[in-house]
């Protein structure tokens, strides 16, 4: 922000929250089955995803993390869970998204688009989140 705009907003100074994301909970219901179709989707070794606290899930990423998460203080308590992802709110890149496609068909995921504008398509997860699959 410029001087006279940080003046009219009435701020005083910086921002201290980083302009950095630090990791992106996914909602699930089942952590176990789940960290089994992540780390299987993720080429992951699934012993090297512990569950902590009975709930959580962190994979071990490059760049911004995921932690599955069964959410009990925002609804998992619920019989149907944490409410899903339903609008992708992030992708997972691949150099190869043909490859990619056949593998999550292999995977059992459901798909629910096509490849589009030959760049990116998007499947469910086992508790029906949304995930984009986008070529780098």
């Amino acid at each position: 922000m410029n001087g006279s705009r940080k003046e009219a907003d009435g701020l005083s100074s910086a921002s201290p929250i980083k302009n950095k994301v630090g990791s992106i909970f996914v909602p699930v219901r089942d952590i176990e089955r789940s960290r089994v179709w992540y780390c299987r989707m993720l080429g992951l070794n699934e012993e090297e995803c512990s569950i902590l606290n009975g709930h959580l899930c962190p994979l071990p990423m490059e760049g911004t993390g995921i932690i599955l998460d069964t959410m009990p203080m925002w609804g998992g308590g619920r019989e149907e869970g944490a409410p899903h992802i339903e609008t992708p709110a992030f992708m997972l890149l691949t150099q190869d998204l043909q490859g990619s496609y056949t593998y999550m068909k292999e995977l059992g995921a459901e798909i629910v688009t096509e490849i589009e504008h030959d760049h990116w398509f998007v499947v469910k997860d086992p508790d029906g989140n949304k995930l984009m699959i986008c070529k780098e």
